[in-house]
């Protein structure tokens, strides 16, 4: 698999220097790409540079990720309006363990020739002093040519400390530590990093020739900064960033903000996000178009991409908790769900609360519905809607003779009223 040609049909390369390409035609090329260690987690927002060293691992290549123990104390002003706060040395140390582990997931670090590695800046910068530092390797680039970067230059506008300008040539030495000792050539990142790479490229160039009297030369590759077609932030929802750990974005809620997505943007990102082939993908997007209320698309991506992230079996769960939604399940596999899934398949949904004491003895459902829980303003109305038969408890629907007991409780605490197709409501038991 030729890496670049792979890129170009997916549309992920956003600036190319000239000669990778040649370069990686030549021979099994190391490559780099650092992530940011300011949370705990990976988002999706994450998920392509993580593809891009997928796609360079597929095509024979070797992969590092670099995790910014020293970088993350400095911070990176790229598309930043403001400085962000600097972190401890302990928060980043557990913040790069468990990224570790979600992108153990994703790259194979156990065997062949062009297995994955992850490194930490920190430990080529934990006993360089600040005066080694910027005599041996501030003086190679100059105030005017770190000043012409797009970073720079947008910041200087609203100020912008000295501990944020150099983060530039920080990430510079990073890529010529990684040539020097792992003889990594390449680094590639999102679009806004651009300015970031190219100093390290011409870093590598320098301090090679200056110090050694040797031409080298190192590579730079960019993909796009991802989009949504309606203007809204690519990997943002209601209630914020969608997270790669199940216990800050659950594998039901992650699940759903791919296949909530528009035609438009399922069909992009799933040349992003995914593996399928170009010819899987052109199937795909033919098969929508037939019948595109079916969701094909977004129902590809969806499991693709929550299977990878989490696994198959929490996919299949999330599956089955969507067809119990839309009307597909029976009682039983609602019964089976978790409390966490059922909590998060109902988000935003009208709540009340009874007491658990009136269900186990037993209500009748009308009573139930109108002045235990308010569902319906009068008992004519729930009587009338009850004869219609649109009111259902746990997906069955239920008769005016109905006693809602302790068997009605999901979980041992919760109770399902749907009235009509669309209408739920999540009753709480006290």
């Amino acid at each position: 698999m030729n890496f670049i040609d792979e890129l170009r049909w997916r549309g992920m390369i956003h600036d190319l220097m000239p000669g990778t390409d040649e370069q990686l035609s030549r021979e099994m090329t190391s490559a780099y790409i650092g992530f940011d260690p300011t949370a705990d987690s990976l988002h999706i927002g994450n998920l392509l540079p993580i593809m891009l060293l997928v796609h360079f691992q597929r095509s024979g290549h070797k992969p590092i990720v670099l995790v910014g123990g020293a970088t993350g104390m400095v911070g990176d002003p790229s598309g930043k309006a403001e400085e962000r706060k600097l972190l401890s040395v302990e928060q980043i140390s557990h913040n790069l363990n468990c990224q570790k582990k979600q992108l153990m997931k994703f790259l194979n670090f156990e065997t062949g020739e062009n297995k994955a590695e992850i490194v930490n800046n920190f430990d080529w910068f934990r006993e360089y002093s600040f005066l080694d530092f910027i005599r041996d390797v501030g003086k190679h680039i100059t105030v005017n040519y770190m000043m012409s970067k797009e970073s720079v230059k947008k910041r200087l506008e609203t100020g912008m400390s000295f501990t944020e300008f150099s983060y530039q040539l920080v990430q510079g030495y990073d890529f010529y530590w990684l040539y020097r000792n792992m003889n990594c050539k390449l680094q590639m990142g999102g679009s806004d990093q651009w300015g970031n790479i190219v100093t390290g490229t011409e870093l590598i160039r320098r301090m090679y020739f200056d110090l050694e009297g040797l031409e080298a030369t190192a590579y730079a590759l960019t993909c796009p900064l991802v989009t949504k077609v309606d203007g809204s932030k690519f990997g943002k929802s209601e209630a914020g960033n969608i997270w790669l750990d199940p216990a800050k974005t659950s594998p039901y809620l992650f699940y759903q903000y791919w296949l909530n997505l528009s035609d438009e943007d399922a069909a992009h990102f799933i040349r992003l996000f995914t593996l399928f082939s170009q010819e899987e993908i052109n199937q795909l997007i033919e098969e929508h178009r037939q019948a595109p209320h079916l969701r094909i698309l977004q129902k590809a991506l969806a499991k693709d991409v929550t299977i990878r992230v989490h696994s198959e079996e929490d996919c299949n769960m999330v599956v089955e908790a969507s067809a119990v939604l839309f009307g597909q399940g029976t009682t039983e596999m609602l019964h089976n769900l978790p409390e966490g899934l059922l909590l998060d398949m109902f988000v935003g949904v009208p709540q009340s609360e009874v007491s658990r004491q009136t269900v186990t003895e037993g209500i009748g459902i009308v009573d139930f519905l109108t002045e235990q829980t308010g569902i319906f303003p009068s008992k004519g109305e729930a009587r009338r809607t009850l004869k219609e038969n649109a009111v259902s408890i746990n997906k069955e629907k239920v008769h005016e003779e109905f006693i809602v007991d302790g068997r009605c409780l999901l979980n041992g605490r919760y109770i399902l009223v749907q009235k009509g197709k669309k209408n739920y409501y999540l009753v709480r038991t006290r």
